[in-house]
C-alpha cells in the first residue's frame, strides 16, 4: 500500500473557501459550498485516481478544513447518471454519493454534491452573495441577467437543488465554453474555473459585476419613503426597549419548546439596514413575502413576525399586540403546514417565529443557541440587502411558499436534522452568575458552561470578568457584565445587557460575597453594612431584577444561592459573615413559597470553608480564619478537612458540581432545598 498525501487541490480549496466565506456579502455562516477535482493514489493499489473533494454537509466555507470536505470518486459519480431514475425520485442519489466515497473519514457529502461532480471543470464555487440573489429573486431575472452579464453568465430557472440540478449545469457549461457561470433561479450563483484562481476570480467578477449593475441601475429608494413614526428611536432609548421587549419575545418564541425545556437563545441587532428598512412603506409587503435563498429561510423560517405599530407606541401596547401577533403567526404557520404537507412530511417542528421585526427598535432572532439566533438574524439581513436589489430594478420575487415547503420540510432536511448531536442539559439556557471573576463563581460558570448554558459572567472586577468569560469561548457562549451588587441601577444594567446579548435569563446564581473576620466587639457598623449589603441586600436586589424577566419570559427557571455552612453553624468570631449568610439562607425559602407558582425554583448550597481558588481567603479572610483557629494559614484547608467527617477538602468545582445538579434537570421538583457541601459538618446539619 502506498501512503496517500493530501494533493495540492486541497490546501487551495480550503484558502479560497476561507477567503469568500470571510465576507458575508458573498455568502453566510454555513451558506455555500466549494470543490476541487484533482488526482491522488488510491491507498490501496497505488494507482492515480481522479478525486473530487467537496465542502461536506452542515459546514462553514469561513472555518473549512480537511475534515469538513468530502472526498469522492469521479469515476462513480459520473457513473451515476447511467443509472439516475429522474427527478421524482432524484432524493436516492444521495444516498448513492456514500458508495463513491474515497477512504475513511470526512464529512457527509452534501446535497449539491452532484453539481459539483458533474460540472466539467476542476473548480467550482457555489454562493449566495446579495447581489446575486437580488438578480435572482427578480421578477425579470432572466433579462436582468442577459443585460448584467451578456453571454458571460446563464441564467438557470429555479429547480431545488439535487441530481437534476446539477445535470442543468452541467449542460449550460458544456453548451456554453464562453460562460464563466449562472445565476440560479430564486437561489444564487455558481461559478467555475480551470484553476482554483481562475474559479475564484470568476465568482468574484459575477458578484462585482451585479453589485455595479444595481448600483448603477437602481432606482433611489427601493423600499419607497418613510412612514411617519416608523423612524428608529434614539440609540439609548432604542436599547432600552430592546431590552424590555427580549424576555418577552423569547418566551413567545419559545412556546413550542417549552416541552422539551430546551428553550430558544436569542439576539439582537440594530443594523442600520435593518432600522431603515422598518421605517419605509414598502416593508410590510415585502416581508411578507419571505425569503427565497433555501439557506435564508431554513433558518428564518417562510416569513418573519412584524409589528405593526409605530416606534412610539407605549410599551404596554407593544407587548399587547406582539401577543396578538404571535397568536395569529403560529395559526398562519400550522395553516401553512396543513397546504402543503403530505403523509410523508416530517411532523411540524414548530410554529413559533424565528425573526421578530419591531420599527424603531431592530430585529429580534431566535435558535436553539446563540449562534443559530445569531446567523438567523445574518441571514435576515442579507434577505434584505437581495429585496433591496431586487426592488432598486425590477420587483421582488422569490420562490413560492410551496417550494419552500418542499425544501423546508425535506426528508433530506430532516435527516441533517437528525444528525445532529444530542443537546447537553443546559443547551438552551442563559445563566447569569454574581461574583463570576474569580473563586466558586468562576467555577460555576465554567461547569454551566461545559453543561450546555450561556453565559453571563457578572463581577465588579470587569477584568476577572471579561477574563473568565474569554476562557468559556466567543460572544456566543458568554459575555461578561461589570457590576456591583449592591447598586440596583448597575443590576438592573447587567441584565437588560444579557437581554440583549441572549434574550433573557434562565438561571442566576447569586455568589458574589466578602468577608470580615471579627468578634462581637471589634466588629463596627462598617463591617456590618458592607457585608450585609453584598450578601443579603445584594441577593435580594439580583433576585428580584432575575424575577422580574423570568416571569416576563413565562419560562420559569432557577435562583441558586451560595450561601454557607456558616447560615446554621456557630462559628468564633464571625456574626457579620454568618447573620448575612443566615439572611440569604431564609431568603431562599421565602423566594421559594412565592415564585414557585411562576416555575421559578430557588435553591441555595451551603459550603465549607473553600480555601484553595477562593477570592475571599485569598484577600485575608484566609489569614484571619487561620489566626482564629491557631494554624498557618497554608494548612487552613486541610485543618477544615479534618474536622469533617469525611476527611476531604471543598475545592470550587465541588459548589459547581451542586448548583449542577440543582438546575440540570434532574430535580426539577425540588425548590426550598439547602444542599450542603462541608464534606460533613455535623454541627452544621440541617434540621
Amino acid at each position: 500500500m502506498t501512503e496517500n498525501r493530501t494533493p495540492p487541490e486541497v490546501a487551495a480549496l480550503l484558502d479560497r473557501s476561507h477567503r469568500l466565506g470571510a465576507d458575508k456579502r458573498y455568502t453566510n455562516y454555513g451558506g455555500g459550498n466549494t470543490s476541487a477535482k484533482g488526482t491522488a493514489d488510491d491507498p490501496v493499489t497505488g494507482a492515480a485516481t481522479e478525486l473530487m473533494w467537496v465542502k461536506g454537509s452542515g459546514g462553514d466555507l469561513g472555518t473549512l478544513t480537511g475534515s469538513g470536505l468530502a472526498v469522492l470518486r469521479l469515476d462513480r459519480l459520473r457513473a451515476l447518471v447511467d443509472v439516475y431514475p429522474g427527478v421524482e425520485r432524484e432524493d436516492e442519489m444521495v444516498g448513492a454519493f456514500d458508495y463513491c466515497l474515497h477512504g475513511k473519514g470526512g464529512a457527509a457529502p452534501s446535497i449539491d454534491t452532484a453539481m459539483h461532480a458533474l460540472v466539467d471543470a476542476a473548480h467550482v464555487d457555489h454562493l449566495h452573495p446579495d447581489a446575486g440573489i437580488a438578480l435572482a429573486t427578480a421578477a425579470d431575472g432572466p433579462e436582468l441577467t442577459r443585460r448584467c452579464f451578456g453571454d458571460r453568465v446563464v441564467w438557470v430557472p429555479w429547480r431545488r437543488p439535487g441530481f437534476q440540478l446539477g445535470l442543468d449545469i452541467a449542460a449550460i457549461v458544456r453548451d456554453n465554453p464562453q460562460a464563466i457561470g449562472c445565476v440560479l433561479g430564486g437561489h444564487g450563483i455558481t461559478a467555475w474555473g480551470a484553476s482554483s484562481a481562475e474559479c475564484e476570480a470568476n465568482s468574484l467578477e459575477i458578484i462585482e459585476t451585479a453589485t455595479r449593475f444595481l448600483a448603477e441601475h437602481g432606482r433611489p429608494e427601493p423600499f419607497g419613503p418613510v412612514l411617519p413614526g416608523y423612524e428608529a428611536l434614539p440609540t439609548a432609548e432604542r436599547r432600552a426597549r430592546a431590552a424590555a421587549l427580549a424576555p418577552v419575545l423569547r418566551g413567545l418564541a419559545s412556546t413550542d419548546s417549552r416541552k422539551t425545556g430546551r428553550f430558544q437563545v436569542g439576539h439582537f441587532t440594530d443594523d442600520e439596514a435593518v432600522l431603515d428598512f422598518l421605517a419605509r412603506a414598502e416593508h410590510p409587503r415585502l416581508a411578507a413575502l419571505g425569503t427565497s435563498c433555501p439557506d435564508h429561510f431554513l433558518r428564518t423560517k417562510v416569513r418573519p413576525l412584524v409589528l405593526d405599530l409605530p416606534a412610539g407606541t407605549p410599551l404596554p401596547e407593544v407587548l399587547t399586540r406582539l401577543r396578538e401577533l404571535h397568536e395569529a403567526y403560529r395559526k398562519d404557520y400550522r395553516a401553512y403546514y396543513e397546504r402543503y404537507a403530505s403523509a410523508d412530511s416530517p411532523a411540524i417542528r414548530g410554529a413559533d417565529p424565528a425573526v421578530v421585526l419591531v420599527p424603531g427598535v431592530g430585529m429580534f432572532s431566535f435558535g436553539r443557541d446563540k449562534q443559530t439566533a445569531r446567523v438567523a438574524a445574518e441571514y435576515y439581513l442579507n434577505a434584505i440587502n437581495v429585496m433591496r436589489g431586487a426592488e432598486a430594478v425590477s420587483t421582488y420575487a422569490p420562490i413560492d411558499e410551496a417550494e419552500k415547503f418542499r425544501i423546508e420540510y425535506w426528508a433530506l432536511e430532516e435527516a441533517k436534522l437528525q444528525r445532529m448531536p444530542k443537546p447537553k442539559p443546559l443547551a438552551g439556557r442563559v445563566a447569569l452568575v454574581t461574583g463570576a471573576g474569580s473563586g466558586i463563581g468562576a467555577a460555576i460558570a465554567r461547569r454551566l458552561a461545559a453543561e450546555g448554558a450561556c453565559l453571563v459572567v457578572a463581577d465588579r472586577n470587569a477584568e476577572g470578568a471579561a477574563e473568565v468569560a474569554a476562557g468559556l469561548g466567543n460572544a456566543d457562549r458568554a459575555v461578561a457584565v461589570s457590576v456591583d451588587v449592591t447598586d440596583p441601577a448597575g443590576i438592573e444594567a447587567a441584565f437588560a445587557e444579557a437581554a440583549l446579548a441572549f434574550g433573557g435569563v434562565d438561571l442566576v446564581v447569586n455568589n458574589a460575597g466578602l468577608s470580615i473576620s471579627k468578634s462581637l466587639l471589634e466588629t463596627t457598623e462598617a463591617d456590618w453594612d458592607l457585608q450585609h449589603d453584598v450578601m443579603a441586600k445584594g441577593s435580594f436586589l439580583v433576585s428580584r431584577a432575575a424575577a422580574r424577566v423570568m416571569l416576563d419570559q413565562g419560562l420559569g427557571g432557577d435562583i441558586v444561592y451560595i450561601s454557607s455552612k456558616n447560615s446554621v453553624f456557630a462559628g468564633p468570631n464571625n456574626i457579620a459573615y454568618s447573620a448575612a449568610k443566615a439572611d440569604q439562607a431564609h431568603q431562599v425559602r421565602l423566594l421559594a413559597a412565592e415564585l414557585g407558582e411562576h416555575g421559578v425554583r430557588v435553591n441555595g448550597v451551603n459550603p465549607d470553608g473553600v480555601v484553595r481558588g477562593s477570592g475571599i481567603f485569598a484577600s485575608g479572610w484566609g489569614a484571619q480564619r487561620a489566626a482564629v483557629y491557631g494554624v498557618p494559614e497554608s494548612e487552613l484547608g486541610a485543618y477544615y478537612a479534618q474536622r469533617t467527617l469525611l476527611k476531604r477538602e471543598v475545592l470550587p468545582e465541588h459548589v459547581a458540581n451542586a448548583v449542577f445538579a440543582l438546575t440540570g434537570g434532574e430535580l426539577s421538583h425540588t425548590t426550598g432545598l439547602h444542599v450542603p457541601v462541608d464534606s460533613g459538618v455535623a454541627a452544621a446539619f440541617l434540621r
